[in-house]
């Protein structure tokens, strides 16, 4: 009888805990501390980890239920509440926010209801092998030797590296299940993520059987190397804000050039790799993205041991193949570095300086036409995706190109935000010159505690109030700008020169600063003209000799269409 009892009660838990799947709330709860103690055995490819995380209730309801994801290539071990083991059923839940495309779930019942805003202290363990796995792309169809290149993370002996969320879950995590081949799913999941994880916090100490290089996407704390029962111990590593930053770690027999210039930090590489490395040393050494700004720690590259790999940035670790430089591996350095000096709690700002840097750097090395090219490479992902949204927002009766949920400062699209944020950057850059780079030099992120702090900061350096730009590019997404030549008149002047009066209408849901240029025989004139959404605006511009076309915008402002930039010029009125 007693057996019997035993059994109907845990098939009562496991029941009740079932009934429970249909109805999790997922994502009711946030991870604001993690303090783990890891252990690595490269050449057993396995990972350990006992530690205390915390968790947050920001669900509306009290919550008696958490839910606990890892890699479904680590199975977990212990989940303790105080010093009580608590209940908990583990499941498979497929999820392509693990390079297995699976997760471990532990469907934990708490000790008692969580109130809304108040916490829980769990101590967890968990264990298992993590090896090189591109299960989520292959899938999907995506080539092998492609899948391997972008999901290279894996514990080896040869060379160990891991990436987090989006990667690999060797941190626990709780999320809804991601799909790589519906959209942006996967990219909307992890940027939910992160907006919940935004002032979370990480600390761990590693322990590895290998005496290697080891690289944390952290800062020490009171880092140390040492000998301990056949382990190598290190120090304790703190990681800060893991909306923005991925924690990564990486052992390798690495070997390193300190850099000391204007882009100081330091290359790992791998013996034989001498030669590479110095050329990346050298391109580091003399790069100064953002002049003037400096927020953040010094830049540390290193090497990817495929040279086909995707190359992945984490706060300061910028991991990548090493090979004869290339104009892209430039640009990754560029961005990489930008994103150091541009360090922000607002991701609109971190991202678009660092993808702006890219533009300037080309514009620096080839000249604006190139820099622009470059801009429009990318102008069709923002363009697409504001007609996408804007067909949505008319079926859902929304109010057309007015949300603040698809704002730069709280959109959960990934690239979209790059992409827009990249333009705001140069579109800035544009209309206030010298005083853009001179309000990034100033830029202070501990001082940034509201959205309008970069308007202002602008406003103070240039007198221009630039709210309208912000309104309609930041703060709301209003859509994209269309730019029409309305009129051009000309008429001679008594110098023996022509005055061509253009207007320009704005047929778009966004106001911008447009050029607008002046074609005659043997040369052009360029001017600028502010023209806001739905409005018509009149320029005035000098010539030597008779307009013969008009063109507005050079491909510096992103346009919804651009077949009716030019309009031909009518003979001059005497």
């Amino acid at each position: 009888m007693k057996s019997w009892a035993k059994t109907l009660c845990v098939l009562y838990v496991l029941c009740g805990s079932a009934l429970h799947v249909f109805s999790l709330d997922r994502e009711a709860f946030s991870f604001t501390n993690y303090n783990l103690d890891l252990q690595i055995d490269p050449g057993q490819h396995r990972l350990g980890v006992r530690g205390k995380i915390t968790l947050r209730n920001d669900a509306a309801t009290p919550q008696k239920i958490a839910v606990l994801q890892i890699s479904s290539s680590l199975n977990w071990r212990s989940i303790r509440a105080g010093d009580k083991a608590v209940q908990f059923v583990t499941q498979p839940y497929t999820s392509d926010i693990d390079h297995t495309g699976g997760l471990s779930e532990a469907i934990v019942t708490l000790p008692q209801a969580v109130e809304p805003h108040a916490a829980v202290e769990l101590e967890i363990g968990y264990e298992g092998v993590i090896l090189q796995d591109a299960t989520r792309l292959t899938r999907i169809g995506t080539p092998d030797d492609l899948a391997r290149s972008t999901d290279w993370d894996q514990i080896d002996t040869n060379f160990t590296a891991v990436r987090g969320v989006g990667n690999v879950a060797w941190y626990p995590i709780a999320a809804e299940s991601a799909n790589l081949s519906e959209g942006n799913d996967l990219a909307e999941i992890l940027q939910r993520w992160k907006a919940r994880e935004a002032d979370s916090q990480m600390s761990f100490m590693f322990e590895s059987t290998k005496k290697t290089t080891i690289l944390f996407s952290g800062h020490p704390d009171g880092f140390a190397v040492t000998p301990e029962e056949g382990m190598v111990k290190i120090g304790v590593f703190s990681i800060l804000r893991l909306g923005m930053n991925v924690p990564t770690f990486v052992l390798a027999n690495y070997k390193r050039i300190d850099v000391h210039g204007v882009g100081a930090g330091a290359v790992d590489f791998i013996p034989g790799k001498e030669a590479a490395a110095a050329s990346y040393a050298d391109v580091l050494r003399n790069l100064d993205p953002l002049p003037g700004a400096n927020g953040g720690p010094n830049l540390q590259v290193a090497e990817l041991p495929n040279p086909d790999a995707a190359p992945f940035l984490s706060d300061n670790l910028l991991l990548m193949p090493f090979r004869p430089l290339t104009a892209e591996d430039r640009l990754t350095l560029v961005y990489a570095l930008a994103r150091q000096r541009a360090t922000s709690p607002r991701q609109w700002i971190s991202e678009g300086l660092a993808h702006y840097a890219q533009a300037l750097d080309i514009d620096q090395q080839h000249g604006r036409k190139a820099a622009l090219d470059y801009l429009n490479a990318h102008a069709s992902l923002l363009v697409d995706s504001e007609k996408r949204f804007s067909l949505s927002a008319v079926t859902s009766k929304e109010a057309e190109g007015t949300p603040a949920s698809r704002s730069l400062i709280k959109t959960s699209d990934e690239i979209y935000l790059q992409s827009k944020a990249m333009w705001v950057c140069w579109m800035l850059h544009d209309m206030i010159g010298p005083s853009f780079s001179m309000a990034v030099s100033l830029y202070q992120a501990s001082a940034d505690k509201e959205p309008s702090y970069m308007p202002r900061l602008i406003a103070s350096h240039t007198q221009r109030d630039l709210e309208w730009f912000f309104d309609d590019w930041v703060y709301r997404d209003r859509g994209l700008p269309d730019f029409k030549v309305d009129s051009a008149f000309s008429r001679s002047t008594l110098t023996k020169s022509y005055i061509v009066a253009v207007t320009i209408e704005n047929l778009g849901t966004a106001g911008a600063e447009v050029p607008v240029i002046v074609k005659f025989a043997g040369g052009e004139v360029g001017k600028r003209l502010e023209v806001r959404a739905k409005s018509k605006a009149t320029i005035r511009v000098e010539t030597p000799a008779p307009a013969q076309e008009i063109q507005v915008n050079d491909g510096s402002v992103p346009e919804t269409d651009v077949t009716n930039n030019t309009f031909k010029a009518q003979p001059p009125q005497n």
